[in-house]
């Protein structure tokens, strides 16, 4: 097990400045544009994935960095550049999060390689499992997979939606009901390959912020897909819902469902964005502060706008030791007995919603147009309070973790 520790070592110290430059020079140039368009950023991506930025072999190295501050260290750096960019660049890496946590060897070996495709063909990925009236509610979800046991296939139906890349991806990993009698415990995972019959785009959503990043409906319509695709295969999904059967019998707390799983060890990943954007307008605040004069003097002379960029300095960096923490945890085999993954999203996102109105304050006038980024970085931070469990939902998984109740 490795030490918790607050400094990184050489090798990721270097990684971090490399991300840093990539981000400072690659997509930070190109962020108003994509913003503007609403485009998934296909060149940029092409870009990372030539350096090598974009790619399995760069994401198991960070994923498995027994520090556990790999993924966090380059998703701040990453989303420092641009939110929206960004998440087009990592946002395979939740379906591969999705495969990793609940697929074989073999799964993983043969499914993760096809959603990143290579440099001269990139490909992305996506995970389904919000539905229009199963967001946070994933007790709700409508999506069935029945097993056809003479073809050996799952047959897959319903509507997917707040997909990122949904549509668009090369490989998809669907949740889906498999036994509506064991609520949000009767949940599977599913690839569904390549070019595969009956899953189409439906909307695709314009939104708010995080604009170059592809966010849409996904429709499966008799969607048919061979039993290995099943992540974790059918004895050990079998096995599971056994136990769950069993549990609920005896009205006992059931097993842990399939998003759940994806959810709970990509939370601190997604503060760590927070933190990214956060950070990247307070740096625009600060050095406007320490250059814009007013009434003779550096807006900085002025304790209003001094102890605001204090308070945003400090939300930061409380919000980055909660991220560490929980990554090393979760990378150690350590349980979240507080729900430190939910602490680490809930803060983080917190953060950079107020940093980023801070920023814009802090800025004035010119904070509110488009000639300055952060009231880009402000629309994208929106998401963070929403996306992969929203602050309410974090709040109450954190509340009943400490109190052991059922809270409603």
């Amino acid at each position: 097990m490795a030490e918790f520790t607050m400094e990184p070592n050489d090798e990721q110290k270097e990684v971090r400045e490399w991300l840093h430059g990539f981000a400072a020079d690659v997509i930070r140039p190109a962020a108003a544009e994509w913003d503007e368009r609403e485009e998934t950023p296909w060149p940029v991506i092409q870009e990372a994935a030539k350096v090598g930025i974009y790619s399995l072999d760069f994401y198991a190295q960070q994923y498995f960095d027994p520090t556990g501050l790999g993924i966090p260290m380059a998703m701040e750096e990453l989303f420092w550049g641009d939110a929206g960019i960004a998440l087009s660049i990592v946002g395979t890496g939740l379906a591969a999060v999705g495969v990793l946590a609940n697929g074989t060897e073999e799964q993983i070996g043969t499914w993760i390689p096809q959603m990143y495709g290579d440099p001269d063909d990139v490909k992305v990925a996506a995970f389904c499992s919000s539905e229009p009236d199963a967001g946070s509610d994933v007790a709700s979800m409508r999506t069935r997979a029945v097993y056809d046991q003479a073809k050996d296939e799952w047959v897959l139906n319903g509507t997917k939606t707040w997909a990122t890349n949904g549509g668009i991806a090369n490989v998809h990993v669907v949740v889906a009901v498999v036994d509506a009698d064991l609520g949000s415990k009767g949940h599977a995972s599913f690839i569904v390959p390549p070019g595969t019959p009956g899953l189409s785009q439906g909307q695709k959503f314009k939104k708010h912020g995080i604009r170059a990043s592809h966010t849409a409906e996904v429709v499966l319509e008799d969607v048919r897909v061979p039993g290995s695709c099943l992540l974790g295969g059918k004895e050990k999904l079998d096995e599971r819902l056994a136990r769950a059967r069993e549990r609920a019998g005896k009205g006992a707390e059931r097993v842990k469902n399939a998003a759940m799983a994806t959810f709970e060890a990509s939370r601190p990943a997604v503060g760590a964005m927070a933190v990214g954007t956060a950070r990247a307008a307070y740096e625009v605040a600060l050095d406007y502060a320490r250059t814009r004069e007013q009434f003779g003097r550096p807006v900085i002379d002025n304790q209003g706008v001094a102890f605001q960029l204090a308070d945003m300095r400090t939300s930061i960096d409380a919000a980055r030791l909660l991220v560490w923490r929980a990554s090393w945890m979760a990378v150690n085999g350590r349980p979240f007995t507080a729900a430190e993954g939910s602490m680490s999203k809930l803060f983080a996102s917190e953060t950079a919603k107020k940093v980023t109105a801070q920023a814009i304050q802090i800025l004035g006038g010119n904070g509110y147009t488009r000639e300055y980024p952060v009231e880009r970085m402000h629309r994208d931070a929106a998401i963070y309070t929403i996306f992969e469990g929203t602050s309410e939902i974090q709040r109450l998984v954190i509340a009943r973790t400490l109190s052991g109740m059922p809270i409603r």
